[in-house]
């Protein structure tokens, strides 16, 4: 099944009626995900999309046995979405929405302590499992089923790296967009610690950007762990003006090691092999693999 989600996972999807939940939700069921319905409070009891809606998670939840949630819920509303979806016993929530604020997301990460949800995102795509299971909005045709884990920051640059490993005739065993705001759920390391651990997986594309300390982290725990699955890093921002937000929330630098430069140093460091481009990833993907 590779990490996260499979063929098997129930989604319910939060703000399921609303515009966006409609037609993301729509996709992940062309793609043969199975979304068992959705939360729309004061709406429970309707059909949409053919699958039934309900007031709660807990109520969607006990009634599909629903183990993963998808939240497409304004900013204002989605910390508590996602309280929500922790409290129903929810296993996996993926959090599209942009704009939250960080303060909420403090309240979320406390809360989630001790719990056994795991949250990805937000600002994220959010986690496809290659011709099994989409939980978000990519492209499902960019992801070529096959042995090569991502992990990125960047949702666009997801797809790119989906797309350059399919070109290079290889696949994708998951995909996983963890999201670019200050505060997100699951981290860099994280997601490389479950792709390691993954028997269908046997090499990782991992993508970072500017700002934050997340990609250091994982290449140290990498080396430290004995490079066990080659690893292809790129970062993102390497022209970006000192001290310039580029895009995310997150993409600030705000100490000596949060510049693209210095990323790619520790990571080339600790032996994973750096590309200065994202053209460059699935060549260099397949010069590892097919020696």
């Amino acid at each position: 099944m590779s990490i996260l989600i499979s063929k098997n996972s129930k989604i319910l999807v939060q703000g399921f009626t609303g515009t966006e939940g409609t037609f993301h939700a729509t996709q992940m069921i062309e793609y043969g995900t199975q979304v068992v319905g959705g939360v729309t409070p004061g709406k429970g009891g309707t059909l949409h999309l053919d699958r039934p809606v309900f007031n709660s998670v807990a109520d969607g939840a006990k009634v599909t046995g629903a183990n993963v949630s998808i939240i497409f819920v304004p900013p204002a509303f989605a910390a508590d979405a996602i309280m929500e979806a922790a409290e129903a016993g929810i296993e996996l929530v993926v959090c599209i929405t942009e704009g939250i604020p960080v303060q909420d997301m403090v309240k979320v990460k406390n809360y989630l302590l001790g719990k056994n949800t795991r949250l990805v995102g937000p600002n994220c795509p959010g986690v496809i499992t290659a011709g099994e299971c989409k939980v978000g909005i990519m492209p499902g045709f960019v992801f070529v089923k096959g042995r090569v884990g991502i992990v990125s920051k960047s949702g666009t640059l997801t797809y790119e790296a989906a797309d350059q490993v399919a070109k290079a005739r290889l696949g994708i065993s998951t995909a996983v967009g963890i999201g670019g705001d200050p505060i997100i759920g699951t981290t860099t390391k994280e997601a490389v610690e479950l792709f390691m651990n993954d028997p269908e997986t046997d090499a990782i594309v991992m993508i970072g950007e500017i700002g934050g300390g997340m990609e250091a982290e994982a290449a140290r725990w990498i080396k430290a762990n004995g490079n066990k699955k080659p690893v292809v890093g790129f970062i993102a921002g390497q022209t970006a003006p000192p001290g310039r937000r580029m895009g995310h929330a997150g993409a600030i630098v705000g100490g000596a090691e949060d510049t693209a430069a210095a990323k790619m140093q520790i990571m080339s460091e600790c032996g994973i092999q750096v590309v200065s481009s994202p053209a460059d990833i699935g060549i260099k993907m397949a010069s590892i693999l097919k020696k």
